[in-house]
């Protein structure tokens, strides 16, 4: 069998190898099955992954075994994993590798060929999901007849997709096969979108994924028990699995409905879904080889394009980067953080205080102008409490102990023994610097201070202050309990201790942190404010804003300009651009139209559900006088020119470390899509790097094979 995988196993020289090791388990009947283990001999933070040399050890274990089945000397197989894993799917780093389409097409047929064995074997084929089972982990479970599954799996899902690539090792087939269409555009293309949602043991035993469920302390025992009893006839229900009616007019109705789901959402720039989609759609009349072939095609298509590198990219600058943060001191040096205290009482103050207390578990005070506005906020954190306690999110006990450590007061002494002080005020600098005057005759002079600007200088900020050295800028993105991003602002004037103790705090959090100078928009605002101004300086210009939006298309944003200024507000919106016009007037525009597009309130027409149903009628007169409109394509070129020139400038001033950093700023604070890779993989694509400064970003750039 190696001899047509030959390019395969060639590429696999270091590949941490899952093994599998046989043993024969003797059943209550007396029967006799053949247990496979998938181990790659590590502990569990380097989980089972499935490399090509992987997957020929598995296939000569299961021809074997095979062989031993036609002979009578086993009644049935199971596969399981090694203690709290089954397998994360294929070693990304192998995927990310592959030399050219055949040799794609070769990595889809091996795994096909592989875990296709576990069809029609001559005697029942199990798997016991014990653990984590992702992409061609759980691919092994669906090739199999039977599947049983331990209440206490944390993630099965399908997130191909997310990665720019589809289920290409039969689950695209498989699974609408045996759970419905419906449920199956759930794991395979809504889970993956949704921040690569993924199901616990209950949910993929209520979708039919599984058989059967079974507790940890006795899983695998159970599981063998049931196995005997199946192999000796017993029926398996499978409720979920699609019948006649669903075929002939469900399947097509909910494929029509995720694509202008998708198209909604999305766009159409994004190339994976739309090939799952596909593939999902055909799965209701084509035989099991059809659709295997089909997935060849599609997979090997997909990993030789663009946007697979790019997804691969962005998901070793989640994983790895965002991890070991560029420029991140000690953390040895962080100070303790045992009370923190929350300027402010709004919404966005009041989601600082619920993140703060439920991470950190510490007390944690908020302080407003009066008290009415302090009991607002103390009623919003603890209804968010109740909230998470509905959704069993958090117990009753643990529920009570989180409202009891947050209090408020109108009296700032009452921070004097906060070890963390962190305001979110009005963004006007006068503000701010009263604010932080205000408090430092409060805390001690260990206490850090953090401010939540978006763009103002933090060193600016703390101009006032006796000790600028622990003023630090912590800006969150909102909604903050979901977007995990923290910029994290290093002025001037900021001592390593302060620094240190913020990256610490932010990774207590959950959240990712990325360090920037002290710069107007410091990175994301920055980059947004590029392309939202551009977008602005259109319309003023005369350019319908249609035509603007449907220009932006090609970046594959998660929404269009337009829509990205309503959400911020189109006052925020206006304040960010006169902001970056102030700091750099050659390059950032401001506009007077958006400034009365905010008194206004709104750009777009909606119904009563919040959905757009076209440009407001006012907005569009608002905008109206412009003398030179430009073209679809004269705006795409600006903003690409644009943002290339912006982003070297900001590598130059050294606001981050690297392109990359940049990039993990966009995917993690603005939603930009993983298949693009970020900004900067789709400046070099398109030649704007080139057209620009004469180079690229990334040396070589980060395209796909041929």
């Amino acid at each position: 069998m190696s001899t047509p995988y030959a390019a395969l196993t060639a590429m696999s020289d270091d590949e941490v190898v899952t093994h599998s090791y046989v043993k024969d388990v003797s059943l209550p009947s007396g029967k006799t099955l053949a247990l496979i283990t998938l181990d790659n001999d590590r502990d569990h933070t380097r989980p089972n992954t499935l490399g090509p040399v992987t997957l020929l050890e598995l296939g000569g274990v299961l021809d074997e075994q095979r062989a031993r089945a036609s002979r009578g000397e086993i009644a049935g197989l199971a596969i399981t994993g090694k203690p709290f894993i089954l397998a994360a799917g294929a070693d990304l780093s192998k995927v990310g590798d592959i030399p050219s389409r055949d040799v794609a097409r070769q990595l889809a047929q091996l795994g096909h060929e592989v875990l296709g064995k576990l069809h029609d074997f001559g005697v029942p084929t199990f798997v016991f999901i014990n653990g984590l089972a992702l992409g061609g982990g759980l691919e092994i479970a669906l090739n199999a007849d039977y599947r049983s599954i331990d209440r206490s799996v944390p993630a099965v899902a399908l997130p191909e997709v997310f990665l720019g690539i589809i289920p290409g090792w039969g689950g695209a087939w498989l699974l609408p096969n045996l759970i419905g269409i419906e449920n199956a555009l759930k794991v395979v293309i809504e889970n993956p979108l949704k921040n690569n949602r993924t199901l616990k043991g209950a949910d993929a035993l209520e979708l039919g994924i599984a058989d059967v469920l079974f507790e940890s302390v006795n899983f695998l025992e159970d599981s063998l028990s049931w196995a005997d009893r199946v192999i000796g006839g017993a029926s398996v229900p499978r409720p979920n699995a699609p019948g006649r009616i669903e075929r002939a007019v469900k399947w097509d109705v909910a494929i029509g409905i995720a694509r202008k789901s998708l198209e909604s959402r999305i766009g159409t720039v994004a190339k994976s879904p739309y090939k799952a989609l596909e593939l999902l759609k055909a799965a209701k009349n084509t035989d099991r080889a059809t659709g295997f072939a089909a997935e060849d095609e599609a997979l090997a298509e997909l990993i030789s394009g663009d946007q697979f590198q790019a997804s691969i990219y962005a998901f070793n600058l989640v994983q790895k980067r965002a991890k070991k943060p560029a420029g991140a001191p000690d953390p040895s040096l962080a100070k303790p953080v045992t009370k923190v205290g929350v300027v402010g009482a709004g919404l966005m103050a009041s989601q600082f205080a619920l993140l703060f207390v439920r991470r950190l578990k510490v007390p944690v005070v908020i302080t407003d102008l009066d008290q009415a506005r302090v009991d607002k906020g103390i009623d919003y954190i603890h209804g968010e409490i109740d909230t998470l306690l509905g959704k069993r999110r958090i117990n009753a006990d643990e529920a009570n102990r989180l409202k009891g450590l947050v209090t408020g007061t109108t009296d700032k002494a009452d921070f004097a023994d906060a070890d963390w002080v962190i305001e979110a005020v009005f963004e006007e600098l006068g503000v701010k610097q009263d604010v932080f005057a205000e408090i430092e005759k409060h805390v001690s002079e260990t206490a850090v201070l953090a401010t939540n600007t978006s763009s103002l200088s933090v060193e600016k900020i703390g101009a006032r202050l006796a000790h600028p050295e622990r003023l630090v800028g912590f800006h969150f993105f909102n909604p903050v309990a979901v977007m995990p991003l923290v910029e994290v602002v290093n002025s001037p004037s900021t001592d390593e201790a302060t620094l240190s103790t913020a990256m610490v705090t932010a990774a207590k959090l959950y959240k990712n942190a990325v360090i920037t100078t002290d710069t107007p928009g410091f990175v994301v605002n920055r980059i947004l404010a590029k392309l939202l101004g551009e977008a602005m300086h259109a319309v003023d210009s005369g350019t319908p804003f249609e035509v603007v939006d449907a220009s932006i298309a090609p970046f594959g944003l998660p929404m269009t300009p337009f829509e990205l200024l309503e959400l911020v507000g189109l006052k925020v919106g206006a304040h960010v651009l006169d902001t970056h016009h102030a700091a750099f007037p050659e390059r950032f525009f401001e506009s007077a139209n958006l400034h009365a597009l905010a008194e206004h309130g709104r750009i777009f027409d909606r119904d009563s559900k919040g959905q757009i149903k076209g440009f407001d009628k006012k907005a569009v007169s608002i905008t109206k006088g412009g003398r030179s409109p430009l073209t679809g394509d004269e705006i795409l070129r600006r903003v690409e020119d644009g943002l290339a020139d912006e982003i070297r400038r900001m590598l130059d001033e050294n606001v981050v470390a690297a392109p990359e950093d940049i990039d993990l700023c966009l995917i993690l604070g603005a939603g930009w899509p993983f298949q693009m890779g970020g900004v900067t993989p789709y400046l070099d694509r398109v030649g704007a790097s080139e057209r620009v400064f004469g180079s690229t970003f990334h040396t070589p750039p980060l395209r796909g094979v041929s």
